[in-house]
This record gives structure tokens, C-alpha cells and sequence, in this order.
């Protein structure tokens, strides 16, 4: 009998869940719907087996026995075997029925494999808030083997963790010379404004002290909003942005207050309760 295969599984109904579904969203999860008395079963199996093993964990294998599991099989609507369903981020990604000539299942079942490029981008997505700096270099060879803007606006990101605007800004606008930008380059390019116009105002202190100092400059009032957001005091940054907004609605400066607001709400995204509680000040403000 053959060592027993730390990637090669059976399954049953109640821990199809578990051992499939969750598992799939790490790695491509292939199910054999089989049955000891089914011949054709016996003869694909050892195929697939010895594909997985030599995958080395890049793919595992889960064994149902249709016998064991009635239920399982109606679920997944099996009405003769042998079935294969391979699953990946808990979707089915292909399946088959029946035999496949063995060249042929030995490239299905390659096909599944991730890719080098794969590998290193989800390892990347992994360390974009803890480790910035690998994840850009993983991105980086991302890009060498498998070009793609959303790559690119990831890699974007990790420039930006890293303070590096000028090379961060240099991607936005070449991905920006399409013609568009996705959601997440558009909040990335609105973090590179306001952290533009921080910088130039010197920090919170200097551009309050310039925004006191000159009351009736509302342009003043935007910066100092920057210099807030940039620092992560988002509640104030809309406060100070709000009252530009009521007190010059209609005006240049209040619309430019609004869409200071509106850059802000992308940056902090949808989800965020502050920005659903000023979205409504803001709709208040304007009408």
C-alpha cells in the first residue's frame, strides 16, 4: 500500500465545507466523486493521485465516496461517475466526467497549478500593510513575468507606503494615459494630491497658523484640510472642509471644498462610517 499523501484526502458531506470549500481559498482543490465499485474510477485515479503529489501541495486532492456521501453527490448534481470538480476561492474553477486520455488529464490538472506569477501575488497582497517593501519587489518580478495594470496599481501602493510619491505618481499617470483609472488608482491619486499640498503647506501646525492668520483665504482652509487627512485626522479634515462648503456654497472655494470631500471619501472608501455620516452633512450643506 501506497505512504498515505499529506495533500490527498477523503471527504465527507458534513466536512465538505471545511475541507473543500474553505480550504480552496489557499489553494485549487480538486474533488473525485468515486465509488469502490466503479472501474473507470480505479483506473483515473492513480493518475490524479501521482498529478497532486508531484505538485508537492500547489494542489489537493479530496476523495468522495459517492456510496458514503448520497447527498454530497445529488448536491453537486454527480449522475455517474467518475466526476472531477476542481475548486478555487471557494468556486468551481473546471470539472470533467468520465476518463480523460491520460496526456490530456495530465494537462487539465496542470492548468490548475498557479503560476509563479500567481504565487508571488497573492504573497504580495499578503504583506502590502506589514512588509511594503517585499511585497513591491515580489510585485515587481509579478510584472516581469506576467505584465497587468492591476499589478501595477498594487505595486503603486507599496511606492506609496513607502513614501516614494514621485515614483507612485509616475504609474498613476502612465495607467492614467489609458483613458481612466480604476477605483483603487483614483484613490491612490487622490492621496498623492493631498499629500501634495500637505507638503507644501508645511504640516497641520504651519497651515493652521497660515489659515488663522488669513481668514478670508479659503484656499487656506483646503490645505490645512490636507495637512489633517494626511495625518490621518479625517474628522477634522471634514469639519474644516464642511465649513468652506456652507460658507461659500455656490462659490469657487466651496466647490472646491466638496471636492476635496469627495476625494476623501474615496480614499476612506465606502465602508467607512465616517464617510457615510458626511456624505449626509454634506448633502445637507448643499441643499
Amino acid at each position: 500500500m501506497a505512504d498515505p499523501s499529506p495533500w490527498i484526502y477523503d471527504v465527507l458531506t458534513d466536512q465538505f465545507e471545511q475541507q473543500v470549500i474553505q480550504k480552496s481559498a489557499e489553494v485549487p482543490v480538486i474533488v473525485d466523486f468515486w465509488a469502490p465499485w466503479c472501474q473507470p474510477c480505479q483506473l483515473l485515479a492513480p493518475i490524479i493521485e501521482q498529478a497532486v503529489n508531484d505538485a508537492a501541495g500547489k494542489l489537493l486532492l479530496a476523495k468522495v465516496n459517492i456510496d458514503d456521501c448520497p447527498e454530497l453527490a445529488q448536491m453537486m448534481g454527480v449522475q455517474s461517475i467518475p466526476v472531477v470538480v476542481a475548486f478555487f476561492e471557494g468556486q468551481v474553477i473546471d470539472n470533467f466526467q468520465g476518463v480523460m486520455p491520460e496526456d490530456e488529464l495530465k494537462a487539465w490538472l496542470a492548468r490548475l497549478v498557479p503560476s509563479k506569477a500567481a504565487e508571488l501575488f497573492k504573497e504580495a497582497l499578503g504583506l502590502l500593510e506589514s512588509d511594503p517593501s517585499t511585497a513591491e519587489a515580489n510585485l515587481r518580478e509579478v510584472l516581469e513575468l506576467e505584465p497587468s495594470d492591476t499589478v501595477k496599481i498594487y505595486l503603486a501602493q507599496t511606492l506609496l507606503a513607502q513614501n516614494r510619491d514621485d515614483e507612485c505618481s509616475q504609474i498613476i499617470k502612465e495607467l492614467e494615459a489609458r483613458g481612466f483609472l480604476e477605483p483603487e488608482a483614483e484613490k491612490l491619486k487622490s492621496q498623492l494630491e493631498m499629500r501634495a499640498t500637505a507638503a507644501e503647506s508645511g504640516g497641520v501646525l504651519k497651515a493652521r497658523e497660515a489659515a488663522e492668520a488669513n481668514p478670508e483665504d479659503l484656499s487656506l482652509q483646503l490645505a490645512l484640510a490636507d495637512s489633517l487627512a494626511v495625518e490621518s485626522r479625517h474628522r477634522d479634515a471634514f469639519e474644516t472642509l464642511l465649513a468652506v462648503v456652507t460658507f461659500d456654497r455656490g462659490g469657487e472655494s466651496g466647490e472646491k471644498a466638496r471636492e476635496h470631500m469627495v476625494k476623501l471619501f474615496d480614499v476612506l472608501g465606502a465602508g467607512s462610517e465616517l464617510v457615510s455620516e458626511y456624505r449626509r452633512k454634506l448633502a445637507t450643506a448643499l441643499y
